[in-house]
């Protein structure tokens, strides 16, 4: 952002918002958080439509030293409601979208900061960063608080420290080249934790996100952007499109099962170089585990192996690693 304040940060439809302007509406409002009270660990909702302000929003609210809960409004009331009464934050960041998806009642137990607002109460704020030292703020404190499918059970809040966070940016600026990383597709939920990867890696590296919809949006408008990173579904989806950008160089695919056939349709209709199968649950931030296929080489079926400062041991009911090609239990160790 000091380098080069004028280069693209976010593109959204036809707004450009620049690093700088980014930088300084997030400080102004991370600002006005720290006033209303914000501290390090404590958990500040979200929920906003899908725009440069829900950026700001996430940014401000990780800046004030709070942990950000995302709302996604395009989920079920009921869902969001159980998320907001687990966690229980004191403030919520809304808009229009937000209010309409939570409902008046549930607004009237929280602190609402209106992120619509014509003219903020955080406008006249200083743009400058909010210093992490003055706040008590360690790289052991939560960033983030994301609820689980539920799939297995009642959803259930996991906690992911600046560290864990930290180390997955960090992994991801030494295996991914600049050019790759230069212009990300933002279409994941930030219920849903690949959006961790979608918005702070680019944004960590100098490089402009793509916000959209959904993946699906390519279809409809073609985006220059070079790096996909998405459930294979959507891969599928656009592949049957024939929508995948000319631009892309680069496929991650995450969150489902990657087959063969899928990554062979990918290279034959597009011009992908290579295409990256991650893995991990959301209690080991994002990502753990990942393997890349370039084009021309061998395509296998495996979830490859651990990301930088991460192990992976396959252990037996007893705790104890399993024989080579034997069948056991997935336990992941290491800064995520």
């Amino acid at each position: 952002m000091r380098r080069t304040p004028e280069a693209v940060a976010v593109v959204c439809q036809d707004e450009r918002v620049s690093y700088g302007e980014l930088n300084a509406r997030a400080n102004r409002l991370a600002h006005h958080l720290i006033a209303l009270g914000v501290k390090p660990d404590q958990p500040v909702a979200i929920c906003v439509e899908r725009s440069p302000a829900m950026v700001v929003g996430l940014l401000a609210i990780l800046k004030a030293g709070g942990a950000y809960v995302p709302l996604d409004p395009a989920y079920p009331s009921p869902r969001l409601n159980q998320v907001l009464a687990d966690a229980a934050p004191r403030l919520l960041l809304c808009d229009a979208a937000g209010r309409a998806a939570l409902g008046p009642e549930v607004l009237t137990g929280v602190t609402v900061v209106d992120l619509e607002t014509a003219t903020p109460g955080w406008a006249e704020l200083p743009a400058s960063n909010p210093d992490p030292r003055a706040l008590g703020l360690t790289s052991r404190h939560l960033a983030y608080v994301i609820y689980t499918s539920g799939s297995t059970g009642t959803p259930k809040g996991v906690m992911v420290e600046h560290a864990s966070t930290v180390n997955l940016l960090h992994w991801s600026s030494g295996v991914f080249a600049d050019s790759e990383i230069s212009r990300t597709l933002f279409s994941t939920s930030i219920s849903f934790d690949l959006s961790v990867y979608e918005c702070f890696v680019p944004l960590s590296q100098g490089s402009t996100l793509y916000l959209v919809e959904d993946a699906l949006a390519l279809a409809q408008t073609p985006l220059d952007v070079s790096l996909i990173n998405t459930v294979p579904s959507a891969i599928a989806a656009l592949v049957d499109r024939q929508a995948v950008p000319a631009s892309t160089s680069v496929i991650n695919s995450c969150g489902e099962r990657l087959k063969a056939d899928l990554i062979e349709r990918v290279f034959d209709s597009s011009g992908v170089e290579k295409i990256c199968n991650l893995y991990a649950p959301s209690e080991t931030t994002t990502y753990s585990t990942w393997i890349c296929m370039p084009r021309g080489e061998a395509v296998v079926e495996t979830i490859g192996r651990p990301i930088a400062n991460t192990r992976i041991y396959l252990l037996d009911a007893h705790g104890q690693p399993v024989p080579f090609g034997a069948v056991g239990e997935l336990y992941i160790g290491g800064a995520g």
